[in-house]
C-alpha cells in the first residue's frame, strides 16, 4: 500500500472520528449552570475545546488507520468474511 493511500485513509478516519465525537463531553449552558447570552441557541455548547477535540480525533484516527493497514497487510477480515448472504443451497455448481 502506498503512503499516499495511507494518508488519504487517515484523513477519512480523522474526519469521521471528529464528527462522531462531537456530541460527547459537551454540556449546554443550562447543564453547566452558566448564564446564556441573549439570542444564544439553547443547544450551544458551553465548554467546547476544539484543540482537545482535534487531539482526540488524531489519536483515535491513528489507531484506526493502523488497524486498517495491518488488516490490509495480513488479511484478517476479507470481503468473503463479510458475505452475510451466502448462495442458496443447490445454486453452486458441483462436480459429479
Amino acid at each position: 500500500m502506498q503512503w499516499t493511500s495511507i494518508l488519504a485513509i487517515y484523513a477519512l478516519f480523522w474526519v469521521m472520528t471528529a464528527f462522531v465525537m462531537l456530541p460527547f463531553g459537551v454540556k449546554t449552558h443550562d447543564e453547566a449552570g452558566i448564564e446564556k447570552i441573549p439570542g444564544q441557541a439553547d443547544s450551544a455548547p458551553a465548554n467546547f475545546q476544539p484543540g482537545r477535540h482535534a487531539l482526540r480525533a488524531t489519536f483515535i484516527a491513528a489507531i484506526l488507520t493502523g488497524l486498517y493497514v495491518l488488516n490490509y497487510q495480513y488479511g484478517w477480515i476479507t470481503a468473503q468474511d463479510l458475505n452475510f448472504f451466502p448462495e442458496p443451497p443447490g445454486s453452486a455448481e458441483t462436480s459429479s
